[in-house]
């Protein structure tokens, strides 16, 4: 809850990074650059090369209390097959999920050496509707073995540098694991500043399956503590998805983590299509998945200051404490979700109320 004298934020959640071992045969024992080898699978097919963004930024990276200043950008991302990883032993959730492997090649611009590298770790790759892949390390269990058995790229199926001087340029390839059946939208890289990096796989959009577009009216259900059980159909239709500034929320305590944050406002209008009188409470049932693969959830505000409303954040949230969802009319609420700056919404959703309900899905924009 965010409270205007001594709240705090909501924080936004990042993507998982697990862990992968190779089986005895798993030694990667190429001289070869990270990434040089990218188009060589050991056997079977050629990764897909996808067609990908790779504008050059800045950034951050934090190693122990040091924050080093990096340019960096994907170089290339690369779709491979499930047979890439046979010999590989996979965690339970990561069996049947697509291997993507992207290289990033990254610049040391400050006048330190960096060590214990691992800016590629920061790294994601999403989907359309934010789902992010999971990052994967390898490591090897043979270390005599001089020749990995599984079909993973010459670069991929080790760890790059341990070091890196000033000025130097670094280029690593990251595994990353994606849901079949999808094509990626973004290249996403956590800067350690708090802000999000986004680059377009092809045209940004990904394939988009299961998201409806914005703007659609979806039927759903509702059920809360006056319909005694009864799922009262609901239709939610979204009207926006817009971008505040933190000056939105002066007045609030926040969490050090939100202090470089933007807060997005999602305002959906809901008509009641039962019979019933419902409360004005679907708002909390409201998501927001990012292009960055951050999950934010809506910020529960409470006003201690009772200095009025009118501008900022208060416009957003409106005046229907007092309200009711009567059967045939409508409600416009409107809910504040925080993302770090430089990401954008992908996904918005909302989670009805009632026996099998599912949540129902729309693009953000």
């Amino acid at each position: 809850m965010l409270m205007r004298t001594q709240g705090t934020a909501a924080e936004v959640a990042g993507a998982a990074m697990l862990a992968l071992v190779l089986t005895a045969c798993g030694a990667g024992g190429s001289s070869s650059a990270p990434g040089s080898g990218a188009d060589s699978p050991k056997g079977g097919s050629k990764p897909v090369a996808l067609q990908i963004d790779s504008t050059v930024r800045k950034a951050t990276w934090t190693s122990g209390n040091a924050t080093h200043r990096l340019t960096l950008a994907p170089e290339r991302l690369a779709r491979g097959t499930a047979a890439d990883l046979e010999g590989v032993q996979l965690d339970g959730d990561l069996r049947g999920m697509i291997p993507y492997y992207l290289t990033v090649r990254y610049t040391n611009t400050g006048p330190q050496t960096l060590t214990r590298l691992g800016p590629q770790d920061d790294f994601t790759v999403t989907l359309a509707d934010g789902t992010p892949g999971k990052a994967v390390s390898l490591w090897n269990t043979n270390t005599l073995a001089t020749r990995s058995s599984s079909r993973i790229p010459e670069g991929c199926d080790k760890a790059g540098p341990a070091s890196a001087a000033p000025h130097a340029t670094v280029t690593v390839c990251q595994l990353v694991m994606l849901p079949g059946g999808h094509e990626p939208a973004t290249v996403a890289y956590s800067d350690d500043s708090g802000g999000t990096l986004l680059w377009n796989v092809g045209d940004g959009k990904g394939d988009g399956d299961g998201l409806l577009p914005a703007g659609t009216t979806a039927e759903t259900t509702w059920d809360d503590d006056t319909t005694d059980g009864i799922a009262v159909p609901i239709r939610a239709t979204p009207r926006s998805v817009r971008a505040g500034s933190l000056t939105d929320l002066r007045g609030y305590d926040l969490h050090d983590t939100s202090k470089n944050t933007v807060p997005w406002y999602v305002t959906i209008t809901y008509r009641n299509a039962g019979e019933q009188t419902l409360l004005p409470v679907m708002g909390d049932k409201v998501g927001v998945r990012s292009a960055g693969g951050h999950e934010a959830r809506p910020l529960a505000l409470l006003d201690l200051s009772f200095s009025g409303a009118g501008d900022g954040i208060d416009r957003c949230r409106g005046k229907i404490p007092n309200t009711r969802l009567k059967p045939d009319s409508t409600l416009t609420l409107c809910t504040i979700h925080l993302l770090p700056k430089g990401d954008r919404p992908a996904m918005v959703s909302f989670e009805g109320e009632g026996k099998s309900v599912k949540p129902v899905l729309w693009r953000a924009g």
